[in-house]
C-alpha cells in the first residue's frame, strides 16, 4: 500500500510549480511556500520527451547542478507531498534529471531534481 500521508518535503524550482504540471501529475494544486537550495546552480536543458513537453507546455526547463561555491542558490518553491506524489514526480521528470536531497536555505533537507 502507498502511503498517501503529505509528509515529504520537495524543492521545485522550475515546471513542478506549474498548476498544469501539478494537476497532471497529482491530481491537485500543491500548496507550497518560497525557499531555496544553496550549493546549486541553474541552467536550462531542451526537452524532448512528447509528453512532458504536452503537460508543461514549455520546450526548455530548468535544471540545476551541485556548485563549489555553497554561496550561490538557486530560489524556487517547497512541497509538502506524500510518498505516492513522490513517485508521480519521479514519473513526470525525464531521464536527465535525478533525484537527490539538498539543503534548505530555511533549514532542514527536501528532495530535489537535479541534473544527471
Amino acid at each position: 500500500m502507498t502511503d498517501h500521508t503529505p509528509d515529504i518535503l520537495l524543492f521545485s524550482y522550475g515546471t513542478l510549480q506549474l498548476e498544469s504540471v501539478q494537476l497532471a501529475s497529482f491530481g491537485r494544486r500543491l500548496d507550497g511556500s518560497p525557499d531555496a537550495i544553496r550549493g546549486y546552480v541553474q541552467t536550462m536543458l531542451e526537452i524532448t520527451d512528447p509528453e512532458v513537453l504536452a503537460t508543461s507546455g514549455e520546450r526548455f526547463h530548468p535544471i540545476v547542478s551541485p556548485s563549489d561555491n555553497l554561496d550561490d542558490a538557486v530560489q524556487g518553491t517547497v512541497f509538502r507531498i506524500s510518498a505516492a506524489e513522490l513517485e508521480a514526480a519521479d514519473r513526470y521528470e525525464v531521464s536527465d534529471y535525478r533525484r537527490e536531497r539538498a539543503p534548505l536555505a530555511s533549514g532542514g533537507q527536501a528532495w530535489v531534481y537535479v541534473r544527471r
